[in-house]
Formats: C-alpha cells, structure tokens, sequence
C-alpha cells in the first residue's frame, strides 16, 4: 500500500492523488548506469581500476531534512533544516557522499524576533526549514538562503563553512522551500509550492531585480515545493517534491521557462524498512562526472533520514534513478571519489568539552542566554529561566539520535544545585520524558518523568509526572538513556543512572517514542538545568557518550 501523502507545510494547500507522468524507471543493471559499465572485482584489478565497495542506506541514520547538497572541487556539504533549534542550518561535510561529518552552521544565531529566545512566546517548528546552500566560486565564497516566518528571506554568508558566518541581507519578501542557483555569477531563486516561481537576486543577493511565475502544477499531481535548482550542460532544471511521496522535474532551455515536467518517481519503495519514500533532496555530481540524488526519506520517531542512489542521464537530456529490484537501493556500489585529505570525524562518541567552544553537533532548543552557559574542558549549566516547564525553559542543549539505536550517557556534577532546581538527560520532542536530579528542601533526589506533552499548536499542556524515583548520594551521577528510533509505532526509551560510571540501574518505565510526523524533528538526546524557584544554580557535565551498536 502506498503511504498517504502529507499535506504540504502548515496545511497550506493540501496535497492530492499523483498520476505518473514518465516513463517507467530504469534498473540498476541500466545500460546508461555509468556503474553498470565500470569494472569490478578482478576485472577492475586488471584494468588497474581501485574496485568500489559497497556502502549502505541510510548514509547517516540522523536527522537532516530537506537537504541541499553541493560539490566545492573534491568536497562536498550537506545543508539541512533545523527548525527551532539554534545554531541553524547545519553543515556537514564529505569526500565520498557516504561518510559524513559536522562542519559548522549556516545561522549562528536565530535572529529572527523575541520568541526564538523563548521570550514571550515559542518558536517551534518555525524558524529554519527548507533553506539552501550554494557556492559562487569567482569569489570563492558560499552563501544561505532561507524564509522565516512566511514574511523574510535572510541571506548568510562565508569563506569557510566553520567561520562564524555573517547575515548580508533581508529581503522582505519570503521565497518558500528556495533553491539558489548561481549561472555564471547571476543568481536565481526557485521557489513555491504548487505554484512556482523563479527570481533573479541582485548580483550582492541583497534585492530582487525580477520575478516570474514559471510552473504552475497539474491538479493530477496536487503539490509540488522544495525547489532546487540546477544549470547542467545549459539546461535549467528545478527539483521539486510530491510530499512526501513523489519526486519531479523541471526543465528548460531558460531560467524562466517554459519547463517541461517529468516524474523521478513516486510511491518508490524505500530503503528502511518501515520508514516513507525517498524525496526532497537534491543532485550532485562527483570530480569524475557521476551523478547522485541526495534523498531524505520520513523515518519517525527519528526524524528524517538520508539516502544516497546513483543517477543516470538519457539521451535527451533528463536524469533517472538507478534502482535495485524496483526499489531503492539499500546498497550501491560506493562513489568512484579521489582519496580524502583525512579520515571523517564520526557522528557519535564521547565528547569532553574540550576547549572553550561547543562542537558543532550540538544545538540549542532556541537561542541560548550565552551569559548562563559556559565551555572550559566542561560544560557549566546555569539555570537560565525560572519555569515548571521543560518547554520553556532556556538552555536546552540537544543532540541528534544515532538511528536505528543509540545511548546517551552524561556525567555530571550537581553540587551547585539549589533549591527548586530540576537537571537531567531528557529525550525531547512534542511528546517527553527524562531522568534528572530534583533538588528540594535541601535534599536531592532522582527522578523518572514522562507525559511532558504539547498539544497541535506546540503548546505545553503537561508538564509531565513522575514515574519512578531514587536516592542520591554524593554529587557525581551518571544519567543515561537509551533510545529505538527504527521508523514505527511502539518504539521505546528507557532511563537508567549510575554511581560509578560502569553499573547502571534503571529508573521508571519504558518510555514510548511518538511517532506522528507533523513537529517535523524527530527525537533528540538533551541536557537539561531549569529552576523553578530562583536563579542561582548550576550543574557541570564531564562528558557525553553517544554510542550505537
């Protein structure tokens, strides 16, 4: 059966039943794979050719969402939605498309009004989603573009992916799931949903010099958005997606059409077992001119998840998916890529703090007080906000779930707790729950809470109940939590502690992931430290320890 598709973003414009508009898509064994051609084995060692493993889907079992991939000479990034969560719009990193690790953010700050600072008002599931990545290389220089709030689009820019990047420009106007695109020096935007559109930006990306509505898309399809946009051997094409359940194609011989529409796919078959179909993503081409589509496919309670298949070209000029038994593929020969300069830093392990910055895996739950927070070989959490309620409170530090299981284990100091104080290990979504230390009438104690709950609006209607709770001595504890995010209904957290960093115990019972789609995110790990009477406090964590199986 084929999944039901989500209605576009918000439920702007609902989405409808899609016919197939092309013809059927080729198999892995396709003669215009340029995989299919190449040799392998002994073959490959004959012809002095370095034979390819095989890598496996998903690439990266995180959460990065609407992705936009790009290719600077042998590296390649990976630009990805993040909603409420500051930084904004990560950026990993990549020499073979497989092996992916953190480079930094696009948005080092959501600057976008007082509710992204929890400052009488919420912003999640606002904030940055959809936005897109490109580099201009005459001036060797990247830039970000994203909406906010239906209303801005904000440009950010930089040399390197891991300076601090710098906002250039607001353009008062909102272009919805952009895509950039640089012809020569000129940029453009696509952009839309069901109606699409392209501008041409001022060669500062400052202003908008022209706009012109170039698609407008059949009822039989119902909604296309997620533009990305290409200029491939002088042929305009705009990517578009079918949520969450189709792939299409635009193309022209100009960057204002007319454009014909193909059908990459729909209802594919995907890799996970249990997660959606493989969409919103974008094409890449390797230094050797092979060519990848970069998908994500909906893997909740994880999130969203991405999947890497080869791509071939017809003669006339349209790509077409490599597939494998009619499905994408859960493996494919790995790409055809010069040796990296080094090895991949990992996604998981143990992270110490070290120095006086946080590594860019880390995001906060909205915009820190960076006044109540501090990095010296260690992580000091003050308490930032005066709250009951984890959903308000400031200075929630999270980090991506390692899928399809993974554990998170902190170490932390609580002395410096003080009355009303609440500090833990919590997994975080619009459904919750934690394990954390209680600091009351001069005593502390430890607890397990579930049903810490939003309601469709994101607004907090429990602040949860204690399920379990234990003794604590001495002030070093180990808190952990265990978490199965494989794609479906039932999927369990459990919460346990330590003494000694070695023997744990649990604490409460299990907790069942929410698995619905619409907050968009999928789980995270998150520490957290609040008070509910008075600032003053603090905890200080040693470590973080995400490990997989």
């Amino acid at each position: 059966m084929s999944p039901t598709p989500h209605p576009s973003r918000r439920g702007l414009i609902a989405g409808a039943s899609g016919l197939g508009l092309a013809a059927a898509l080729p198999t892995w064994a396709s003669a215009n794979s340029p995989a299919s051609a190449a040799p392998t084995g002994a073959d490959a060692s004959a012809a002095g050719v370095r034979p390819l493993a095989d890598f496996t889907n998903p690439v990266l079992w995180q959460d990065f969402a609407d992705i936009d991939v790009i290719r600077v000479d042998d590296t390649f990034y990976y630009s990805a939605s993040t909603m409420h969560y500051s930084p904004g719009a990560p950026i990993l990193r990549s020499w073979n498309l497989v092996d992916w690790e953190f480079a930094g953010h696009s948005v080092p700050r959501l600057d976008f009004g007082a509710k992204y600072d929890l400052d009488g008002g919420r912003a999640y599931v606002d904030g940055i989603w959809a936005s897109t990545l490109n580099h201009r290389a005459s001036e060797g220089r990247f830039y970000w573009l994203g909406q906010t709030d239906f209303s801005r689009t904000h440009v950010c820019t930089a040399t390197d992916v891991e300076a601090t990047w710098q906002r250039i420009a607001t353009i008062p106007r909102a272009y919805y799931d952009a895509g950039l695109l640089f012809d020569g020096d000129t940029p453009y935007v696509a952009y839309g949903n069901t109606q699409i559109s392209v501008a041409q930006l001022s060669d500062d990306l400052t202003s908008e010099v022209r706009d012109e509505q170039v698609f407008s898309t059949p009822p039989s399809i119902g909604t296309l958005e997620g533009a990305r946009f290409y200029k491939i051997n002088g042929s305009y094409y705009i990517f578009l997606t079918r949520p969450a359940n189709g792939q299409y194609i635009l193309k022209s011989a100009s960057p204002f059409g007319p454009y014909e529409l193909r059908e990459l796919l729909l209802d594919l078959p995907g890799p996970i077992r249990g997660g959606g179909v493989p969409h919103q993503g974008g094409l890449v081409d390797t230094p050797g001119g092979d060519w990848y589509y970069l998908a994500f496919i909906d893997a909740y309670p994880g999130g969203r998840v991405p999947a890497l298949a080869p791509i071939s070209w017809t003669g006339d000029g349209w790509p077409e998916l490599q597939l494998v038994d009619g499905a994408w593929g859960a493996s494919y020969p790995e790409p055809d890529v010069p040796a990296p300069p080094r090895e991949t830093r990992p996604m998981t392990g143990l992270d110490t703090f070290d120095g006086t910055a946080l590594a860019p895996h880390w995001e906060w739950n909205h915009n820190p007080d960076t006044s109540r927070f501090s990095v010296d070989d260690g992580l000091t959490l003050a308490t930032a906000t005066v709250t009951d309620d984890l959903y308000g409170a400031r200075n929630t530090l999270t980090r991506r779930i390692q899928g399809p299981t993974s554990t998170a284990t902190i170490d932390i100091d609580h002395s410096a707790l003080t009355d009303g104080d609440r500090a833990g290990l919590a997994l975080l979504r619009d459904s919750s729950a934690c394990i954390g230390l209680v600091r009351e009438g001069g005593s502390t104690r430890l607890a397990m809470v579930d049903g810490i709950t939003m309601d469709s609006d994101w607004n907090t209607v429990s602040t949860g109940t204690e399920r379990a709770t234990a003794e604590v001595s001495g002030t070093r504890i180990w808190l952990r939590a265990q978490a199965d995010i494989s794609p479906g209904a039932g999927r369990q957290a459990h919460f346990s502690y330590s003494t000694d960093g070695s023997s744990f115990t649990p604490l409460g019972p299990g907790f069942t992931l929410k698995n619905e789609w619409q907050f968009f995110m999928g789980y995270r790990f998150a520490i957290f430290h609040y008070a509910t009477q008075a600032l003053g406090g603090s905890v200080q964590v040693a470590s973080f320890d995400l490990t997989a199986p």
